[in-house]
């Protein structure tokens, strides 16, 4: 079974870097093949695909966020992170990281159960 558990701030203030780390056990990320996710889901609205951290380490973002997304990791410590630099309200989301079949879109096979960002002054 793989676990993942999102972590980082759940207030983050306009114009600033958000930063979250997503922990992974019960599968290497490194797995061949295997893609691990950032999703969100702003209060209202559709689940959406931000962007992906493939088995070789090959990243792929949504075209609206690449300005801003830098999607790393660290194999020793099984774990990606996400970074989304300034940020507005309109970030405000429930992030997600998820373990998928493939690098694009909002599939996934499992999820972390999610973590609230806030960004608000």
């Amino acid at each position: 079974q793989v676990q993942l558990q999102e972590s980082g701030p759940g207030l983050v203030k306009p114009s600033q870097t958000l930063s979250l780390t997503c922990g992974v056990s019960g599968e290497s990320i490194t797995t061949n093949p295997s893609f691990w996710k950032w999703i969100r889901q702003p209060p209202g609205k559709d689940m959406e695909w931000m962007g992906t951290i493939g088995y070789s380490g090959s990243t792929y973002v949504v075209a609206s966020l690449k300005s801003r997304t830098s999607i790393s990791r660290d194999t020793a410590k099984n774990q990606f992170t996400l970074q989304l630099s300034s940020v507005t309200p309109e970030d405000t989301a429930v992030y997600y990281c998820a373990r998928a079949q493939s690098a694009y879109g909002n599939d996934w096979v499992y999820r972390g159960q999610g973590t609230q960002v806030t960004v608000s002054s």
